[in-house]
């Protein structure tokens, strides 16, 4: 009895998965950079407290070249979490870690030593039931506000009522506003590319469909404040009023 009041509890290790950006370098890295930096400027914070997974994949460079443009990220306050798609011998105690595309996960306990002190072997995992089916939709009722961001990666997201300005929608499938748009609206991020964006009147900051993007800038002027929906026809973005 007292061994076992004086063990200490074992650790509890927990997994997650979080949403974060995914972001794709391309040669020649400066003009790559440059067209981030551009983006950034026309979406205010688009980057601020975000966290970001780089993707380099498919890319024949160095350990020096990953460091340098990792450094160049960190001081546009471009947060790298991780790196998907590098080599081992990429990778260096002062770069971020190796992530791969993952799935949550149960609870995971550390193992509890035993009598003689060696830590036991835990026991196989009991078979866990089929998770419940997730929702293909979401409807907000009430308008998404400054500041906020809301995110359903499962499926569409139907608001009944408007986007502010520096609020954000990120929706795996479609996005439908029954409202005014003024915020960032990014659609079929889980790599749907025929989702579609549909909005009541369009102001928006930004808008995305499966990583390619518009800002207001691009928009064309007689669309502004029209009822339009937006969708991509292979790499191109298409955009077409309602009315």
């Amino acid at each position: 009895m007292t061994n076992v009041l004086t063990q200490p509890r074992p650790i509890r290790l927990k997994g997650r998965s979080f949403l974060a950006l995914a972001l794709t370098p391309e040669f020649p890295f400066e003009d790559w950079l440059v067209r981030l930096d551009d983006l950034a400027s026309r979406s205010a914070g688009f980057f601020m407290r975000r966290p970001a997974v780089l993707d380099v994949s498919g890319l024949e460079i160095d350990r020096a070249q990953l460091r340098d443009l990792v450094g160049k990220l960190g001081a546009r306050n471009v947060r790298i979490m991780g790196i998907e798609g590098a080599r081992p011998s990429m990778l260096s105690p002062d770069l971020p870690p190796a992530l791969s595309d993952g799935r949550a996960t149960a609870d995971i306990e550390e193992p509890a030593p035993d009598e003689t002190g060696k830590t036991a072997a835990p026991p196989p995992p009991p078979a866990a039931p089929p998770p419940p089916k997730a929702p293909s939709s979401l409807v907000v009722t009430q308008p998404v506000r400054s500041g906020q961001s809301l995110i359903f990666t499962e499926g569409d997201v139907t608001i009944i009522g408007s986007v502010a300005s520096g609020a954000e929608v990120i929706a795996g499938g479609s996005i439908h506003v029954y409202g005014t748009l003024r915020g960032r609206a990014l659609a079929g991020t889980m790599g749907n590319a025929s989702a579609r964006i549909f909005c009541r009147k369009l102001e928006a900051e930004l808008v995305a469909i499966d990583g390619f993007y518009k800002t207001a800038e691009d928009l064309e002027p007689e669309l502004h404040g029209k009822a339009v929906q937006l969708w991509l026809e292979g790499d191109t973005f298409k955009v077409g009023s309602l009315a």
